[in-house]
């Protein structure tokens, strides 16, 4: 299952961040992206009932759909969102155990990191991908080029200020797949429940995507 989850993310390129406490909201979203194209979701721990929307998402879609926690800095949460249902783990910082437990149990791994020494301690310790994270206060695509030339070999994942103006150049630069927030879980489109909006931004996402890679 592993290598099919991670093979999802990266053909697509695409992993959308929701901060919802809401599984009926989370439910039409994941339907929305799907529908747009978009098979990944990544729900981050620091929103209430968190784990909850992670279960009720897997026990909705299954394998066809991959549903995984974000926000995760610790072993002890890894484990949580893995029973939960999570298929991949997300984190804004590197830590062994973590990764070490997402090894054991099979599970894909996007650990944070900046620098380039901090990228390849993630990539040496076993991560998967490694999510670069705050890609927008290093000079988002410009920064990601700058680290592919020594680190061919890592699979960069660009978080932080991805939208419809820069995701190619962020693919074109280097990165195998982006993380996007409120730039595609548009508040106001979520509040007037709009999902036909959000399914058609996520298909715009997917097409920029295709295009920056040729």
């Amino acid at each position: 299952m592993k290598q099919t989850v991670q093979a999802q993310i990266l053909n697509v390129g695409l992993v959308p961040i929701i901060r919802i406490d809401s599984a009926e909201t989370a439910k039409h979203i994941a339907e929305a992206i799907l529908r747009g194209g978009i098979p990944c979701l990544e729900v981050t721990l620091t929103t209430p009932g968190a784990l909850r929307v992670i279960a009720e998402l897997r026990a909705e879609y299954g394998d066809r759909f991959c549903i995984g926690a974000g926000t995760v800095l610790d072993p002890e949460s890894a484990r949580a969102a893995i029973d939960a249902g999570a298929s991949f783990i997300v984190s804004p910082n590197t830590r062994r155990e973590t990764l070490e437990l997402c090894r054991r149990y099979g599970i894909v791994s996007l650990p944070g990191a900046l620098t380039p020494t901090e990228i390849v301690t993630a990539w040496e310790q076993g991560a998967d991908l490694v999510k670069v994270f705050p890609v927008d206060n290093m000079g988002g695509a410009k920064y990601i080029k700058a680290l592919k030339a020594p680190l061919p070999q890592i699979d960069l994942v660009p978080t932080g200020g991805i939208d419809l103006d820069n995701v190619a150049e962020h693919i074109r630069a280097g990165a195998s797949a982006v993380a996007v927030g409120s730039s595609l879980m548009v508040g106001r489109l979520i509040a007037a429940r709009d999902w036909d909006g959000i399914a058609a931004l996520a298909t715009r996402f997917v097409d920029a995507v295709r295009q920056a890679r040729g």
